[in-house]
């Protein structure tokens, strides 16, 4: 019997292709298909992250043809691993669109007719050779644009047998076959993983290169192997582009994706997150220019201050009635020079720590938008919770965000969704020199707060990554309770004291 060459196995292989249902999508309420992009995003997202396993890679690819719209290729160490990322695929809204055409599940794999001395005496081998067998089994996603998969099996026909041959004279030849393949080194990246035992074919092989006329070439010489000509037996083949996961919405609206190599298609927002938090908010944010410290990156300032609609509000709580009613009492609040922002606020009762770097990675995703302003992580004082804030440019926007935040870590609550009347002072930017004062003076005013009709809860929060920037949120009854505290000569001493101490003009707006 023909000798068998020993095998080694690294990480698990699955591309998972899906097609689009474009009538139902066509068809879908804006609502529905902006559930199903932040969703979509926030999956495809996650799994390039890997967040769902130690180790591996995952891509999402544009597939060209009717074979499928979209190629999620996924490596991981375990079996199980693909499984999860699978269903929680099948969990997302984006689901409900698509359909699976066909799957393929293979493993990475090296053999010992290139080195066969990697299995006899793999003590012998050279760091370099041992390095490159590892990078074939755990293997990286190129960023390579262009991506080719197609299945491949030996064949076993009664003439012409592949496993019937001798060891050497297979040898022999997979050695020509990889002097072709050398020819392409720089312009090709292979991923070759056995499938023998888990799919139809015997080996899955993917291509990736950033000139799509390199991979029609190297097919095209390696036909005229004999490995292929005469014993090779292919299936279908799938090409397609790869995209990052914030583009889904540009790419399911028909833009030209990857969104970033054309001027004339700016990456479009992320759609709402659906019913994560209901559809009853409408929480807008309405905010100034000027600068505030605490902006993250490095980025411009902005004066934004959230306000929202609901809870146990009445028609009569309408922002603009109590803008002016503050701006009497002469207290700025928001809305100048007719700027709009929209903003989400959720509280977490994680660890800071933790909860900022979760709240680090999606913020890294928002940056992709440009209807992203700010997001950060304000921790209160004395008590075990931090609020997340996040603005936007645009009121949908601020919903998707809070769809994203709200799969964060011991979220308890978001503002706006309490019952009574919450007034939110946002981005007091400090002198650094105030500081303390600041904090002194705030507890001056808790106290003070404490013995007034009404009130039920006040915290400082600050900015973690500047401890000049802060924020008061504050919860009371009813709003004539808010404004009597408003109209105190204890608030209006402190307005006074705050010229002297901020670097910018607070920002207070409600929260209902």
């Amino acid at each position: 019997m023909p000798d068998a060459p020993p095998t080694d196995e690294g990480w698990f292989v699955l591309h998972d292709f899906r097609t689009v249902d474009w009538d139902a999508w066509r068809d879908a309420p804006d609502r529905e298909r902006e559930r199903a992009i932040a969703e979509g995003t926030e999956y495809l997202r996650r799994h390039e992250d890997v967040v769902d396993a130690d180790e591996g890679a995952s891509a999402v690819f544009s597939v060209l043809g009717h074979k499928a719209d979209l190629l999620v290729v996924h490596f991981r160490p375990t079996l199980d691993d693909l499984s999860r990322a699978e269903r929680r695929f099948e969990a997302s809204a984006l689901a409900g669109f698509t359909e699976q055409p066909t799957s393929y599940v293979s493993v990475t794999e090296i053999s010992g007719y290139s080195t066969p001395e990697y299995f006899e005496d793999p003590e012998s081998v050279d760091e370099g050779v041992r390095r490159y067998m590892e990078g074939k089994l755990t293997p990286d996603i190129p960023d390579d644009e262009y991506v080719s998969f197609y299945p491949m099996s030996k064949r076993r026909g009664e003439e012409d047998n592949w496993y019937d041959l001798p060891f050497d004279e297979r040898a022999e030849m997979m050695a020509t076959h990889a002097e072709t393949g050398k020819e392409y080194a720089g312009k090709i990246k292979q991923v070759i993983a056995s499938s023998v035992g888990f799919d139809d074919f015997e080996w899955g092989v993917t291509l990736f290169s950033d000139d799509p006329t390199h991979i029609k070439d190297i097919v095209y010489d390696m036909r005229f192997d004999e490995v292929s000509s005469k014993y090779g037996e292919f299936g279908q083949f799938y090409v397609g582009r790869r995209f990052p996961p914030a583009d889904l919405g540009a790419y399911l609206e028909g833009a030209a994706v990857p969104t970033s190599e054309h001027d004339d298609a700016p990456a479009s927002e992320p759609q709402a997150h659906g019913e994560a938090h209901g559809h009853a908010h409408g929480d807008a944010a309405h905010g100034g220019s000027g600068g505030h410290g605490g902006a993250h990156g490095g980025g411009s300032a902005h004066g934004d201050s959230p306000h929202g609609e609901g809870g146990d509000a009445t028609a009569a709580d309408d922002p603009d009635d109590i803008r002016e009613e503050l701006a009497d009492l002469d207290i700025y609040a928001g809305q100048p020079h007719g700027e709009d922002v929209y903003a989400t606020v959720l509280y977490s009762e994680a660890d800071t720590d933790e909860l900022f770097d979760e709240v680090d990675g999606l913020r890294g995703n928002f940056d992709h938008y440009d209807t992203h302003v700010k997001t950060a992580v304000y921790e209160a004082r004395g008590r075990d919770r931090s609020a997340v804030v996040s603005i936007w440019d645009t009121a949908s926007a601020a919903e998707t965000a809070a769809g994203f935040l709200s799969e964060l870590p011991e979220v308890v609550s978001r503002a706006g969704e309490e019952s009574g009347f919450g007034t939110m002072g946002m981005f007091y930017t400090v002198k650094s020199d105030y500081r303390e004062d600041f904090h002194d003076t705030f507890d001056d005013v808790e106290d003070v707060l404490e013995g007034m009709d009404g009130h039920r809860d006040t915290d400082l929060l600050v900015n973690v990554e500047d401890e000049n920037d802060m924020f008061i949120s504050s919860q009371w009854d009813a709003r004539e309770n808010a404004m009597a505290f408003f109209r105190s000569e204890e608030f209006s001493e402190t307005v006074k004291w705050g010229r002297d101490v901020l670097a910018d003009r607070p920002r207070h707006v409600f929260l209902a």
